[in-house]
């Protein structure tokens, strides 16, 4: 794990941020900054920008990324609720309840039974880009997908999220699906979307870090990866861009190869050399 200095050269992580990130990782409770800044013998302050700066997300963002992680594969996998719980590194089944709901979007039993009851509503449209599907959860949205064909679209979408059930024709969803058409016509500056971001620790790392890419702005995928402090996790990188749900809203169109070239893109190269054509007029 490292950074990048304003040169682009990498930094070595410090050794108080490897120590903070396995304290979070392991305890229960995490600890609270104040408590790891003791734990590590650093202001708390300075941890939290240093920590911040390495990772890529705060203290209390690891540590809840951390659990919901532990928590979700660990209610697939164990063979009873109170296994996932200590699994998890939860020490008290009040704790685990609390927080069980706020990480899987879901009751512990919905989420052990498939989910089945976890609503997802959703909208079709068309824009410049194409046919659009339009996802969102209690949360925020969940996905937003790119195609020639909305039936098309809305298997792709079933697959990803096998389990809910699916609810669309709502009057005050499709109102926010027109919020975020439009923006998909005019991508200039992004509304504040809640989203639902779902995904492993790196890849949520990395779908925050594209969408702190500026308008306009290209990085190679190799730059993507020393801004999370990974250097040599380029592949997985690329594979977090890929498994990006949410088109546009998470720009990983933004992102291209060490030699100018588009790369990969999960909605068509068209798309993406439009997306970048538009955003390079804007500026």
């Amino acid at each position: 794990m490292t950074a990048t200095h304003p040169n682009n050269q990498p930094l070595a992580v410090p050794n108080f941020v490897l120590q903070a990130c396995r304290l979070l990782a392991q305890e229960e409770p995490a600890p609270t900054l104040t408590q790891l800044a003791h734990r590590v013998q650093i202001s708390p302050a300075h941890l939290h920008r240093v920590f911040c700066q390495h990772v890529g997300m705060s203290p209390k963002a690891y540590a809840d990324a951390c659990r919901a992680k532990s928590l979700r594969s660990g209610l697939i996998e164990a063979d009873s609720v109170t296994d996932a719980m200590y699994a998890a590194g939860y020490g008290s089944s009040s704790r685990f309840y609390a927080h069980s709901e706020k990480a899987l979007g879901m009751s512990v039993k919905q989420y052990r039974q498939g989910g089945h009851k976890e609503v997802l509503y959703f909208a079709l449209g068309s824009c410049s880009l194409g046919e659009v599907l339009i996802a969102s959860s209690e949360k925020g949205l969940v996905a937003l997908l790119l195609g020639e064909d909305a039936q098309t679209l809305l298997e792709l979408a079933q697959a990803r999220f096998p389990h809910a059930h699916w609810q669309g024709g709502h009057p005050s969803y499709d109102q926010l699906a027109s919020q975020v058409l439009s923006f998909l016509d005019q991508p200039d500056q992004i509304p504040a979307f809640p989203l639902d971001l779902r995904g492993t620790v790196f890849q949520c790392q990395v779908w925050q870090a594209l969408q702190r890419i500026p308008v306009g702005t290209v990085l190679t995928y190799s730059e993507l990866a020393q801004r999370i402090g990974r250097p040599a996790a380029v592949r997985a990188v690329a594979s977090a861009c890929a498994a990006n749900h949410l088109a546009v809203i998470v720009p990983c169109h933004r992102v291209v190869r060490q030699d100018g070239g588009l790369g990969g893109y999960a909605w068509g190269l068209a798309r993406k050399q439009y997306l970048l054509d538009v955003e390079n007029s804007l500026t």
